[in-house]
């Protein structure tokens, strides 16, 4: 196996061709392992991060990828989409993955790279299998945490796909639909075509700030770089399929929006809002339950992935579920202490909620019972 190390991203159609090649050949393929995911990262964050592409090949044949940066300061070194995708992974052939990690980090030890931070890691990853031995051979502490359990709607029997009709004919949201509905015509548009959700990703913005603005949180589409990189992943995407912003119509008027992805016989959900002067209709929430009961009925779609995180609209839906891991490999054994440290006193508090009351109050932070 032989790398070439690439300081960009290429624009380069073949490369995105032979990357997507090998995402499909994934355990599990995901839409945040691509080409055009990777390129859109390094456009819109040329400013803050510096793509360090490893690009594997066995004769002239690419058989691997790891997408990786650093910040500017060259101080970490993380994956290059590790703050933007739900999963993160090191793209081959599983039957590969073992030498392509080895050599990976044994390069990053010639680069004399003390620190990598590898976030949200599938556990089932053949990655998360082989890093292990490999991080010691390169003499690397290594330090694995939990990070995620992503909540899935799993359709891939007919008896899943009769649970979930089931529950969507008995969820509260169809009744807040049907309110909506007696008053304006209430309908679900899927854009997938780059004119068509271009047009629609300001108002799609300007509702998530202001959803979040009213609960006193900033949303991170305030930021010019998020905002970039929204549009340039769906015009990149968008060329391909794989990418569909659904909105729910009353009327002329969008109230609710959700970025998605439909990639490898499934979708992703990747961010959702919804305009709040309709709030007392749950429009995200319906149409969160639109699309659920459309993939549902679509024999193209073997499951549903609701994302990072354990909301309680997520887990409300979930019949299955997926783990990722936060994973640090550390030349120096200080670093990796700390690491480790910060991590297991983390998780004493949570498990203590008088010690939990205590730091928070330290902390000047309120308590859950009484935020």
């Amino acid at each position: 196996m032989r790398l070439v190390l690439c300081r960009e991203i290429p624009d380069d159609a073949n490369l995105g061709r032979q990357w997507n090649e090998l995402v499909q050949q994934m355990e599990c393929p995901e839409v945040f392992y691509t080409y055009e995911w990777a390129l859109a990262v390094s456009r819109a964050y040329h400013d803050s991060l510096t793509p360090l592409l490893f690009l594997a090949y066995e004769q002239d044949s690419l058989v691997g990828t790891v997408a990786l940066a650093m910040d500017k300061a060259r101080r970490s070194t993380f994956f290059l989409a590790g703050t933007t995708a739900d999963y993160c992974d090191f793209v081959s052939f599983p039957e590969l993955r073992a030498e392509l990690v080895n050599r990976v980090l044994a390069e990053l030890r010639i680069l004399g790279v003390p620190t990598l931070v590898l976030a949200n890691l599938p556990a089932d990853s053949a990655t998360a299998r082989t890093i292990g031995p490999s991080a010691d051979f390169q003499g690397y502490n290594l330090f694995s945490q939990p990070a995620y359990q992503c909540g899935q709607v799993l359709l891939h029997t007919l008896e899943q796909r009769e649970s979930i009709r089931g529950l969507v004919r008995h969820k509260r949201e169809r009744r807040y639909l049907k309110a909506l509905a007696a008053k304006v015509p209430v309908v679900v548009d899927h854009l997938r075509l780059w004119d068509q959700i271009a047009p629609a990703l300001p108002s799609f913005s300007k509702a998530h700030i202001a959803r979040l603005s009213a609960i006193g949180q900033i949303s991170h589409l305030s930021s010019p770089q998020r905002v970039a990189f929204l549009s340039e992943l769906a015009r990149l995407l968008s060329s391909h399929g794989w990418i569909t912003l659904s909105q729910l119509r009353a009327g002329d008027q969008p109230i609710a929006w959700l970025y998605a992805f439909r990639f490898a016989r499934h979708w992703s959900f990747y961010q959702m809002t919804f305009d709040c002067r309709f709030g007392e209709y749950s429009p995200g929430s319906g149409l969160r339950l639109r699309v659920i009961e459309e993939a549902c009925d679509s024999s193209g779609t073997d499951f549903v992935d609701l994302g990072l995180g354990g909301e309680h609209h997520k887990k409300r839906w979930a019949t299955g579920a997926r783990e990722t891991l936060n994973v640090t490999l550390a030349r120096s054994a200080v670093t990796y202490l700390r690491v480790a440290a910060r991590y297991h006193v983390a998780a004493a508090i949570k498990t203590s909620p008088r010690l939990e009351h205590c730091v928070r109050r330290v902390l000047g932070r309120p308590s859950p019972g009484n935020a």
